[in-house]
This record gives structure tokens, sequence and C-alpha cells, in this order.
């Protein structure tokens, strides 16, 4: 009974942090609005409990700042916030191929992989490539990079890929969208796909040292994403969250 109750709290909370995640992101919050606890349970229709927690998971997820008054306040990010932590992602992403590789990994183990490959191949096949090719691009390029993590065996690097990749301007698909506007949209989708199948050869050969600098270079085909998005306004409106990114002339 009490291991059911403790479930159930869990996915309250988990539930909440979704909800208030969503609002932030979605531009319900502004960046700099404060938020109380009372205001959050008002807003997304929860319980205290796990809004209380959901607040301070999104604070450590760094959506939120906490207030010594009480509270919380949105946070912003400027070009250099996001910038580490797309460096720190492809950090931890390094670190991950590299164990995978040091630690080996089966054909049967790669092959997930191997044909998360084959069906990006299908999609960058297209020249120029459509948008809704570009939206399928981003699940499957997830779920390359969440594989990816996976393969190195390490629960505490599995959960700080996770974090590092939590705001959607650090993670591995937050600039895709972006991308697609881009006059090279499709030489940049070819890198990168070479990049991820560099990787998993790697991997499989258990070269360590090339599989964690190919994801750290791979990781920085974001930061150039970004940067186009600051130069265009309508590049940069197609970023997930835009509103939480502090432009020039913003304060």
């Amino acid at each position: 009974m009490a291991e059911r109750d403790a479930d159930r709290s869990v996915s309250q909370t988990v539930r909440a942090q979704l909800a208030l995640r969503d609002l932030i992101l979605s531009g319900g919050l502004r960046p700099g609005e404060r938020i109380s606890e009372l205001q959050a349970v008002d807003a997304i229709g929860a319980s205290r409990t796990p809004v209380r927690m959901a607040l301070v998971r999104l604070e450590e997820e760094g959506l939120l700042e906490m207030i010594p008054s009480g509270g919380f306040m949105v946070k912003s990010f400027s070009e250099r916030d996001i910038l580490d932590s797309i460096e720190l992602r492809g950090t931890l992403e390094g670190l991950a191929a590299r164990l995978a590789a040091e630690r080996g990994a089966s054909v049967r183990e790669l092959e997930p992989l191997r044909e998360c490959l084959g069906q990006i191949d299908e999609l960058i096949a297209e020249d120029p490539i459509s948008i809704e090719a570009f939206s399928a691009y981003v699940t499957l390029n997830a779920r390359f990079h969440a594989l990816l993590a996976e393969l190195s065996r390490s629960a505490p690097v599995i959960r700080q890929v996770d974090r590092a990749s939590a705001l959607p301007f650090a993670s591995p698909s937050g600039f895709v969208m972006v991308q697609s506007a881009l006059p090279e949209a499709h030489q940049i989708l070819l890198i990168a796909q070479d990049h991820h199948r560099i990787v998993v050869d790697a991997i499989e050969n258990r070269e360590g040292a090339r599989a964690e600098s190919i994801m750290r270079e791979h990781a920085r085909l974001a930061a150039r994403n970004l940067r186009a998005a600051l130069r265009t306004r309508s590049h940069f409106n197609l970023v997930p969250a835009s509103a939480l990114i502090k432009t020039p002339g913003t304060t």
C-alpha cells in the first residue's frame, strides 16, 4: 500500500512538472515572471505537494530560479548560456560514446542504432528536404542520441546527459527546425548523419577517443544553428521556447 502511494506521488509530481514546463516553454510564463506555489496550483490544477516538488525539479533543470523572498522566477538565457549548455551536452555525450566503445557493444546492441541510421538515410535522401521530413528527423535524431547514451551502461552518465538535454535549445534537436530554413540545410544534415555513422563505427571498433571527439564535434552543429537563428528573426521564431532567449536589445 505504501509503495502504491509512493508511485502515485511520483506520477503526480511528474505530471505537474511536465505541465509547468509546457507552460514556461509555450510562453505562458515569461522570463522574469514570478510564480509562487499557490499560483502554480491554480495554473495547472494540481495539489500543492506535487507542485512544490515540480517547482524544485524545474529549478534544478535551470528553467526556474529560486527567489530569496519566496517563490520562483522564470529564467532567461543568453547566447553564452546556451552555447555553454550545448558544449556541456557534447562533452557528456562524448563521454557516453567513449564508455560505450571502451566497454564494448555487441552487433545486437548496435542494431537499433543502425536501424535508426537507415531511417534517417531515407529521410535525407530528399533534396530539398520537406518540413515533414525535418519533423520526422527530430524524432529519429532524439532516439539515436538516447540509444547512444544507453550504450554507455552508466546510469550516472545517462542521467546527466538527460539533464543537459532538458532545455529545448540544448537538446540534440533544439535547432533542427531552424536548420530547415537555411540554404545549406541539406548539407548540414548530411554532415550530422556522417557524424552518427562515424561514432557507431568507432564504438564497434572500440575506439574510445575517436567516438568521444566526434560527439563533441557533433554538438557544435547546434551551436552553428543557434548563431543562424540569432541573425534572422524568421529563423529565431522557429526555436522552441525562443521567448526565453535574450536577444540584442533585451535586458
